[in-house]
């Protein structure tokens, strides 16, 4: 099986040494992203606006990789705080809206950037 490194022009620039996503096979690794605004560089106000920044730079991802949030069979979603996850689960709710991927959601110590949500998925495609 060979391995092909994805750089989504329309994510934000990794703050660091990792790949947006990792191809291997028909599955698609994406690293984890955070409420970042690619345009500005900055981070979004608040939990919700956080995550659907986050949601929607992995669907850039997604994209630079020939899939869609329709192929995603798996998520993580890293909180600062686990009170957030109402808030978080309306927004995730609205991005994929049947055929939930499986899912894991938990408090972390930190985030970088100070963030409050980051959210990385694994998505699978036939015929890749």
């Amino acid at each position: 099986m060979n391995r092909q490194c994805i750089s989504a022009p329309n994510a934000p620039v990794a703050l660091g040494p990792y790949s947006h996503a990792n191809r291997a096979g028909n599955f698609v690794f994406c690293s984890g992203q955070l409420g970042i605004d690619p345009r500005t560089g900055s981070l979004a106000k608040g939990v919700k606006a956080q995550a659907s920044q986050a949601l929607q730079n992995l669907a850039s991802v997604l994209d630079a990789s020939g899939c869609s949030p329709a192929d995603v069979v798996k998520t993580t979603i890293f909180l600062k705080d686990i009170r957030d996850f109402a808030a978080v689960n309306e927004i995730y709710g609205d991005f994929f809206r049947k055929d939930f991927p499986a899912r894991s959601a938990f408090q972390v110590a930190a985030l970088p950037k100070d963030a409050l949500v980051e959210i990385e998925v694994i998505a699978y495609k036939e015929g890749m």
